[in-house]
C-alpha cells in the first residue's frame, strides 16, 4: 500500500475509534453504567466490529488484542467522556455532553469510517477479487461494533431499527470497492461522506424501510 494512502488510513481509522468509542460511552451513560461499563461499552463499540472482520477472516488472534493502540485510544476516548459528563453533573449542568444531532454524525462518521477500511483490509487478506466477500465484511466491520454495543445495553440493534443504517453502511463498503483502484485516496474520503450523507439525511428526513405494524 502507498504510504500516503497509509497514513489515510492511519489517520481515518484513529478518528473512527474515536467517534465510535463516544458513542458508546454516551449511550452507555445514558443507561447508567459505571466508569467500567462506560469504558467497556465504548471501547467495544468502537474495535468490536474489527474484531468481527478478523474472526470471519482467520486471523487469530484479531488484531486489536496484537496491536494495542486502538483499543487503548477508545478507551481513554470512553473515560474522558465519563469525566466531562461527571463534571458537567458537578456544576449542575445536564448531564448530556453532545446533542443528539452531533452525536449521530459521530455514530455515523465511524460507520462509514470501518464500513471503508473492513472492505480495505479483507482486500488486503487477498479476497480483493471477492466482491461479495468485501463489501460484506465492510459492512460487518462498520455495524458490528454497534450491535455488539446495542446488544450489552439491553437495545434493539440500530441495524434492525435506525433509518437506513446497515443500507448505508453498505453504499459506503461498496462505493469504495468499486473506485479504489481509479482513485485510491480520494475513494477513502468519498466513501465516508457518502455514508455520513445519507445517515445525516436518513435521520432528519426519517427514512426507513417499510415495516409490518401490528
Amino acid at each position: 500500500m502507498p504510504l500516503e494512502l497509509s497514513i489515510v488510513f492511519f489517520i481515518t481509522e484513529l478518528v473512527g475509534t474515536i467517534a465510535f468509542s463516544i458513542s458508546g460511552a454516551m449511550l452507555a451513560i445514558q443507561r447508567q453504567l459505571d466508569l467500567f461499563g462506560v469504558v467497556f461499552l465504548g471501547s467495544i463499540t468502537a474495535i468490536g466490529g474489527g474484531i468481527t472482520r478478523d474472526l470471519l477472516l482467520g486471523q487469530i488472534p484479531p488484531q486489536s488484542f496484537v496491536d494495542y493502540l486502538y483499543p487503548l485510544i477508545a478507551a481513554l476516548t470512553a473515560a474522558l467522556v465519563f469525566l466531562l459528563v461527571a463534571l458537567r453533573q458537578r456544576r449542575n449542568k445536564p448531564l448530556q455532553l453532545i446533542n443528539d444531532g452531533i452525536l449521530n454524525v459521530f455514530d455515523a462518521a465511524g460507520l462509514g469510517i470501518f464500513s471503508v477500511i473492513g472492505v480495505q483490509s479483507t482486500v488486503q487478506a487477498g479476497f480483493g477479487s471477492n466482491a461479495f466477500f468485501c463489501v460484506f465484511l465492510g459492512m460487518t466491520t462498520g455495524i458490528g461494533g454497534g450491535v455488539l454495543r446495542d446488544v450489552l445495553s439491553h437495545a434493539t440493534p440500530a441495524v434492525l431499527r435506525k433509518h437506513i443504517y446497515a443500507l448505508a453502511s453498505l453504499a459506503g463498503a461498496l462505493c469504495y470497492y468499486l473506485l479504489r483502484t481509479r482513485m485510491p485516496t480520494a475513494s477513502v474520503l468519498l466513501s465516508v461522506a457518502l455514508v455520513v450523507v445519507l445517515r445525516v439525511l436518513a435521520s432528519h428526513y426519517r427514512w426507513t424501510l417499510p415495516r409490518i405494524s401490528l
